[in-house]
C-alpha cells in the first residue's frame, strides 16, 4: 500500500530539516583550517583543481563551475581517469580541493602520490578527519553530519549537501579577496540572464535630456498634468529654481487627490508632491532599481550628488532589457 501524501510530506520536512542542520552545524568548524585553505586557493599560481568520486564528484564538479563563475579558474578532474593518464593535467602551481566523506575512496588515494610528487598542496573535505586521506592532506575541512537525510541513512544526502555548501562557502571567500565587480561576473556570463543583470546599469537605460517630466515647484497642477501626458512616464519630477528635485507626482497622486476633492486647479505641483521619493544613481545597476520599485513604484529619478533629475527609469525600460 501506498503512502499517503501526509506522511510523504512529513518525510520531505524531515529530509529539509535535517539537511539545513546539516549546513548550520558547519558554521562552529569555521576555524583557522578554513582560513588556511582560502590562503591557499587565493595563493594559487595556476589553476584549482577540485575531484572527488560518485556523489562527491557530483557535488565537486558544481564546485568547480562556481569557482570558475566568480574568478577563480579551476576545473574538475575525474580521480579515476586521473589515474589512466588525466593527471597530466595538473601543474605544479595548482591546488586541489578533494571530496571524499569516507576519506577511503580507493580511486581518491590511488591519485595522491601523483599529487605529492608534484608537490601540489591538497584542501580536503570529508566526513572523517582521521581517514587515511585526511592523514595526508595539507588542509582538512570537517565536513561532517550526524546523519544522512535517507531514511536508511545510507544514500549521500545531508553529507553532500553540507560538502555543497562549504564548497560555496570557500568560493565567495575567494569571490569577496578578488573583488570581484559585477561586470567582471557578467563577463564569464555573456549569454545567461545573470550576465545581462550584472550588466546593465540605470544609466544604460534611463530617459534623459527632454525626455525627463519636469515642472517648476510653484507651477500649476494643470501644467504637471499636461507634462505627464506629454511624456508618457506616468510620473513628472517637480524641481526647485536650481533643478535640484524636491519630489514627484505620479498618476496614483492624482487618483488620490481627485478622490478627496477639492479644487484642483488652483494647486500648485510643489504642494502635491511626494517630498521624498525613492531614487537611484546612474552607475546602479539596473537590477538594482528594479529591486526599489517593489511594489507599486514604475519609475524612479536618477539624481546626481546635488540632488538634480539626470534622468528616469521607468520599468518597462528594465522588462525590454530583458533583466528579468
Amino acid at each position: 500500500m501506498s503512502a499517503a501524501p501526509r506522511d510523504l510530506r512529513r518525510l520531505a520536512e524531515r529530509v529539509l530539516r535535517m539537511e539545513a542542520e546539516a549546513i548550520l552545524g558547519l558554521i562552529p568548524k569555521l576555524d583557522e583550517r578554513f582560513d588556511r585553505a582560502v590562503e591557499l586557493l587565493h595563493a594559487c599560481a595556476g589553476r584549482v583543481i577540485v575531484t572527488g568520486i560518485g556523489k562527491s564528484g557530483i557535488i565537486g564538479r558544481k564546485i568547480a563551475a562556481t569557482l570558475a563563475s566568480t574568478g577563480t579558474p579551476a576545473y574538475f578532474l575525474h580521480p579515476a581517469e586521473g589515474v589512466h593518464g588525466d593527471l597530466g593535467m595538473v601543474a605544479r602551481t595548482d591546488v586541489v580541493v578533494a571530496l571524499s566523506n569516507s576519506g577511503e575512496t580507493d580511486e581518491m588515494l590511488a591519485i595522491l602520490p601523483a599529487l605529492k610528487r608534484l608537490g601540489v598542496p591538497v584542501v580536503l573535505l570529508t566526513g572523517n578527519v582521521k581517514s587515511t586521506l585526511a592523514r595526508q592532506c595539507e588542509v582538512v575541512l570537517d565536513v561532517s553530519v550526524g546523519e544522512e537525510a535517507c531514511p536508511m541513512n545510507l544514500a549521500p544526502t545531508s553529507s553532500t549537501t553540507a560538502a555543497l555548501a562549504a564548497g560555496d562557502a570557500l568560493a565567495m571567500a575567494l569571490l569577496e579577496l578578488r573583488a570581484l565587480r559585477p561586470e567582471d561576473y557578467a563577463a564569464v556570463h555573456p549569454r545567461g540572464t545573470l550576465g545581462w543583470r550584472s550588466l546593465f546599469r540605470v544609466g544604460d537605460l534611463m530617459h534623459t535630456g527632454d525626455a525627463i517630466p519636469a515642472v517648476a515647484e510653484d507651477a500649476p497642477l494643470h501644467d504637471a498634468v499636461l507634462e505627464m501626458t506629454r511624456k508618457g512616464l506616468g510620473m513628472t519630477t517637480v524641481v526647485d529654481g536650481q533643478g535640484r528635485l524636491v519630489g514627484v507626482i505620479t498618476d496614483g497622486d492624482l487618483r488620490r487627490l481627485h478622490l478627496q476633492g477639492g479644487a484642483l486647479e488652483t494647486r500648485r505641483a510643489g504642494e502635491v508632491a511626494t517630498r521624498t521619493p525613492k531614487t537611484i544613481g546612474a552607475d546602479d545597476l539596473a537590477a538594482k532599481a528594479l529591486e526599489a520599485m517593489e511594489g507599486r513604484i514604475t519609475s524612479l529619478v536618477v539624481v546626481d550628488e546635488s540632488h538634480r533629475a539626470r534622468g528616469v527609469i521607468h520599468m518597462h525600460d528594465i522588462l525590454r532589457a530583458k533583466i528579468v
